[in-house]
């Protein structure tokens, strides 16, 4: 499994903190199980939002295929 990128771990932490803040705040709850379930939620859309931001892809060339010598041109 490839490693997270320094975007998809800046987004999904981004993410669990702000959703939990917003979660925290719109439910007004005060019980410690209603506390643990918005935390659970969070970290839960955190993932899911770290693991779709697209990573930087690597593009190889196929199989038996030869470079093209690149020849600098003079103005």
């Amino acid at each position: 499994m490839p490693r997270p990128t320094a975007a998809q771990l800046a987004y999904g932490s981004c993410t669990v903190i702000l959703s939990t803040l917003a979660m925290l705040l719109l439910s007004e709850t005060s019980s410690g199980v209603g506390i643990a379930v918005i935390a659970l939620a969070a970290l839960a859309l955190g993932i899911l939002v770290a693991m779709t931001v697209p990573a930087p892809r690597a593009t190889a060339s196929p199989a038996g295929a030869e470079e093209k010598e690149r020849v600098p041109t003079a103005l």
